[in-house]
């Protein structure tokens, strides 16, 4: 206990009054001492900057090991059983399903990944890169992109002239199922399938994963690696070490249009063509069962060629101007990011085909009128879904303009827009040319006059995409124009069309002469997906991209179809429902000019449904565009039709979206 000091009397009074309280000043003594306390306690909550910020690291990183340790320290079912108290109990996985019906492995299956998904590695590089001979470069944990980015860009890109292998370095695709199982740690592609398909009895000896290097071109893949000739020679040999039992496809996003490259080339006579024969795919192939599949390309990779941008990097843009515009690092900038991809000679792959027959003209569409839409739709009801109120007040959208400058121009009738001629503009001198090597777009050969001329043309169908393109990046697109095309045949039987850039074109080419074959077009609907743009000029500045995506374009409503600069429609998010499944829907659908063995063809839709909760993860009834690989009903599908079930016996067609009806729309010679 503290001891209380006394006052001492003053001399003016020798005898205090004992009656006198002393509490008065035992409360003054209090009131000092708490003040000196309180001054002293002041100074010590004067942190510095460094001071806050260990302590919120600190507190991170504490919070971050205490998850950690509960994640561990909890039992595996845990998450489950949580989950099943919120939503009730899981369904069996597709494969313990199936299992239980007593199908069994039966048909090898193949498995053809997309763009980006396959992994990469390094076999042979400049010292930046000493120490990682067979590290991956893509896919996994991506460190060193973290690490050494400009070295690590340096090394993804390809020859600007050539598209094929720089010079001093060698980065090829991982082999075996691995490449494309996980495309980073917990974030899976091909996983949850290859375990459904392992349940039935499949293993390695009947499962294949066709890895690719998906930066080439399709037919460079087959010039620089022999892949083309390696997945026939896998096909063949599980087919013959599995009793003669045909091999089922099943190729994912940009392998769809590259495994149709492949059907081409297998029955091509050498040295362009495998030399298969014209019954190479009649003898070898059950099913292909396309996954969200780009037929016909996708709006996504106009915008990508065109300003490095995508729906979300706008958002991303809008939200934090500035940030995607600086050298951070010297790789987080979408100047380097388009210096990369433009040597990418596989996006050329996507670009829309069909011109303004397929994706419609300044004036229509065949998704015109198209209002997104709220609820579910089952295959067997009759009823339309249902469309919002607000959703009836929002602007037209006329999603044949893929580009337009303003959003005035986009809404505008035809007539009202006033176009000035592009091609053939002088380009002029851009000041940036010398000082830009390094982020090299081909931007800085246009100079201020070709920018120019490009924004007052004002709006841009999909039958001037490609020379839009042409003008903008004449030395990408020359690259492009040697290994891709992207219109309509009108003889298939002229002689050119056995050239191998016209073989991932399904408006150039013919399918297989296989009648028991069956073809699939399998996406997801119910998310929206990009389809056309609003644009605005960017303000010049050295090494920069002239164009760039308006975010400030939007519907009022949220119902709207225009969001941030982007007109989307019915799809999964990256492919719009039109490319995906037009042609099973018509342009393949009985006997045409592009199918004149009459394959059957299917159209599966798989309605999006996303997760319930976060524990859930990607859920299992998801529609997006890689997130549908654990879609347990497309699973199922995949398992069935492998274990010996045709597309009659799934429940042939089934759609959510207006894919027949907008099919009907497009006036195309069958």
């Amino acid at each position: 206990m503290a001891l209380l000091r006394r006052r001492k009397q003053p001399d003016s009074d020798p005898h205090p009054d004992p009656d006198q309280d002393p509490k008065p000043d035992e409360e003054d003594d209090k009131e000092q001492k708490a003040s000196k306390k309180s001054n002293k306690n002041g100074k010590i909550k004067n942190y510095s900057c460094l001071d806050n910020c260990c302590w919120f690291v600190g507190c991170v990183c504490s919070v971050w090991w205490l998850l950690l340790f509960l994640y561990n320290a909890m039992p595996a079912s845990f998450p489950q059983f949580v989950t099943e108290a919120i939503s009730g109990p899981f369904p069996d996985p597709p494969g313990v399903k199936c299992l239980k019906e007593g199908l069994k492995a039966k048909h090898p299956v193949v498995f053809v990944p997309g763009i980006v998904t396959g992994g990469l590695e390094l076999w042979e590089g400049h010292q930046c890169m000493d120490g990682l001979f067979r590290k991956r470069l893509w896919g996994g944990t991506f460190g060193e992109v973290y690490k050494r980015p400009s070295c690590w860009v340096q090394h993804m890109s390809l020859d600007n002239k050539t598209g094929m292998d720089p010079p001093g370095i060698r980065v090829r695709p991982v082999s075996g199922l691995v490449a494309a199982d996980y495309f980073a740690p917990g974030y899976f592609v091909w996983a949850v399938l290859i375990a459904n398909l392992a349940r039935v009895g499949y293993e390695e000896k009947n499962m294949y994963m066709a890895a690719y290097d998906w930066r080439l071109s399709f037919q460079n893949t087959e010039v620089r690696d022999q892949t083309l000739s390696r997945i026939k020679s896998n096909i063949e040999l599980m087919v013959a070490t599995n009793g003669g039992k045909k091999a089922v496809i099943i190729p994912h996003s940009m392998g769809v249009i590259y495994f149709l490259h492949f059907m081409k080339w297998v029955e091509a006579p050498a040295p362009m063509g495998g030399g298969g024969g014209p019954d190479w795919c009649a003898k070898h192939i059950k099913a292909v069962m396309n996954i969200g599949g780009p037929f016909l390309g996708v709006p996504k990779a106009v915008a990508g060629l065109f300003s490095a941008e995508a729906k979300d990097i706008a958002s991303v843009r809008a939200l934090a101007p500035g940030v995607l515009d600086s050298d951070l690092f010297q790789i987080q900038t979408l100047q380097h990011v388009m210096r990369m991809s433009r040597t990418w000679d596989s996006t050329m792959s996507m670009i829309p085909k069909g011109g303004d027959t397929i994706w419609g003209g300044l004036n229509w569409s065949p998704e015109e009128g198209y209002s997104p839409r709220r609820g579910k739709r089952g295959k067997n009801d009759t009823e339309s879904p249902t469309i919002s109120d607000s959703a009836s007040e929002v602007t037209h959208a006329n999603y044949g303009r893929i580009v337009s400058f303003g959003r005035d121009v986009a809404e505008a009738p035809s007539s009202e827009i006033e176009r000035i001629e592009f091609r053939g503009a002088v380009k002029g001198i851009n000041v940036a040319n010398n000082t830009c090597r390094a982020v090299w777009t081909e931007y800085h050969d246009m100079g201020f006059g070709g920018i120019k001329a490009v924004a007052e043309y004002k709006v841009y169908t999909a039958g001037e995409i490609v020379e839009l393109l042409e003008f903008v990046a004449p030395k990408m697109m020359e690259r492009g124009s040697a290994h891709f095309s992207y219109g309509i045949a009108d003889n298939l039987d002229d002689p050119k069309y056995t050239h191998y850039k016209y073989w991932s074109n399904p408006l150039e080419t013919k399918l297989p002469n296989a009648p028991d074959m069956e073809i699939y077009s399998m996406y997801g609907v119910g998310i929206p997906t990009e389809r056309a743009y609003v644009y605005k000029l960017t303000p010049a500045a050295e090494c920069y991209i002239p164009f760039q995506i308006d975010t400030s374009a939007k519907d009022k409503s949220e119902d709207g179809c225009l969001k941030d600069g982007v007109y989307t429609v019915d799809g999964d998010e990256t492919v719009p429902a039109l490319s995906a499944g037009y042609m099973c829907a018509k342009g393949w659908r009985g006997k045409t000019r592009f199918n004149p063995s009459g394959i059957k063809t299917y159209v599966r839709e798989y309605d999006h449904n996303p997760p319930s909760n976060f524990l859930e993860g990607r859920g299992t009834q998801s529609g997006a565009h890689v997130d549908i690989m654990g879609n347990f009903q497309l699973i199922e599908d995949v398992i069935r039709v492998a274990a010996g079930a045709t597309g009659e016996e799934l429940g042939g067609d089934q759609v959510y979206t207006g894919i027949f009806e907008w099919s009907e729309k497009i006036n195309l010679k069958l």
